[in-house]
C-alpha cells in the first residue's frame, strides 16, 4: 500500500499532523474515520495517486497525530478546530484548493470544513456521515441500539478505562487480512496508547458538546454548501437503515448534492476499494473543480 506515497510529518499551530502524500495531478484530502488512522485508505489511495495529489493525514486526536488540549466543551476536538488544522497542513503543503473525502467520523470534519472553508475546498465527499445535528435530532430507539457508543462516549472518562482495559477486546473486528498487515499493526499500537484512546473518544464529547451547536448556528443562518457534493454511503452498514435515504437529508445542507450505495460493509476503504476508488474518480473528474 501507498507505493507512491511518501510518509512524514509537519507541524501545524495546533501540533504535529502524521501524513502520507504523493501522486500527481488535482489535490484531494482523504479523512478516516474511527477508530482507523490514515493507514486505512492504503489501497484507495495506491489508486488515485495516477490521478491525484493524494493527501492522507491522522485526523488530529487519532493515530499519531497531535491530541487537542482538553477543554470543558471540548472545543479543542471540534470539527471546526480539526478543520482548520487539516487547512492549515494543505496549504504548507502548497495546496489553497483541494477536493475533500471523509469517511465515519472523518465525514463530519470534511463537512465542516467545506462549510466554513467554501474558497478552499471545491468538492465535497461523504461516506457513512451525517451531520452531527441530523443524527442527535433523528436519535431513535435504532440509533441508541445500532450506535450506542455515541452516548457512552459522552460520558467522562468511563470510555477511556473500558478500552484501555482490553483494546482488542473493544474494537474486536480488526482484521489484518481485510486491513492488510501494515494497517493492522498501525492500528493495534494506538489502541493500546491511552493518550490517543483519550483523543479519539474526545471526538465524540465534541460531537454532543459543541459541534451540533455549530451545525445549529449554520441552519439557522441558512448557510449550505455550494460546492459539487457527493453522498456515498455502504449497503451492508445502517446508514441508510437507520435515517431512510441520505441525500435527502444532506439536500438540507448542500445546494448541489448526488450518491449513491456501495457495495459493501462500513470500512469500505477496506472492504471494496476499487468500487470506492471508481466512485470519488468518476465525481472528481467531472470538470476540474479549480
Amino acid at each position: 500500500m501507498f507505493d507512491k506515497l511518501k510518509l512524514h510529518k509537519i507541524d501545524t499551530a495546533a501540533g504535529p499532523i502524521r501524513l502520507r502524500s504523493g501522486g500527481s495531478g488535482p489535490p484531494v484530502l482523504l479523512l478516516h474515520g474511527h477508530p482507523r488512522t490514515h493507514m486505512t485508505w492504503g489501497k484507495v489511495a495506491d489508486l488515485l495517486a495516477s490521478a491525484f495529489t493524494v493527501v492522507c493525514p491522522d485526523v488530529p486526536g487519532f493515530g499519531r497525530s497531535y491530541v487537542p488540549p482538553d477543554t470543558t466543551d471540548s472545543s479543542g476536538s471540534s470539527k471546526r478546530n480539526k478543520a482548520a488544522s487539516l487547512l492549515e497542513l494543505m496549504a504548507l503543503l502548497g495546496y489553497d484548493r483541494f477536493y475533500v473525502v471523509g469517511h465515519d467520523r472523518g465525514s463530519l470534519t470534511a463537512f465542516r470544513m467545506a462549510m466554513d472553508h467554501p474558497l478552499a475546498v471545491t468538492k465535497l465527499i461523504t461516506i457513512d456521515g451525517l451531520p452531527v445535528l441530523e443524527h442527535l435530532e433523528r436519535a431513535d430507539w435504532k440509533f441508541a441500539n445500532a450506535w450506542f457508543h455515541w452516548f457512552f462516549f459522552a460520558q467522562p472518562e468511563k470510555p477511556e478505562r473500558a478500552i484501555i482495559a482490553d483494546p482488542t477486546a473493544w474494537y474486536d473486528k480488526l482484521s489484518p487480512e481485510l486491513m492488510g498487515p501494515e494497517a493492522y499493526d498501525d492500528l493495534l499500537d494506538v489502541i493500546h496508547d491511552p493518550h490517543v484512546v483519550h483523543g479519539m473518544v474526545e471526538d465524540y464529547r465534541a460531537g454532543i458538546r459543541i459541534d451540533y451547536i455549530h451545525d445549529g448556528e449554520d441552519r439557522a443562518a441558512g448557510r449550505k454548501i455550494c460546492c459539487p457534493m457527493l453522498c456515498l454511503w455502504s449497503k451492508r452498514d445502517d446508514l441508510e437503515k437507520i435515517y431512510g435515504d441520505p441525500i435527502a437529508i444532506w439536500e438540507h445542507w448542500a445546494v448541489n448534492v448526488t450518491g449513491f450505495g456501495i457495495d459493501s460493509g462500513h470500512h469500505v476503504a477496506e472492504e471494496n476499494p476499487s468500487a470506492l476508488a471508481v466512485a470519488i474518480r468518476e465525481f472528481l473528474s467531472k470538470g476540474t473543480g479549480f
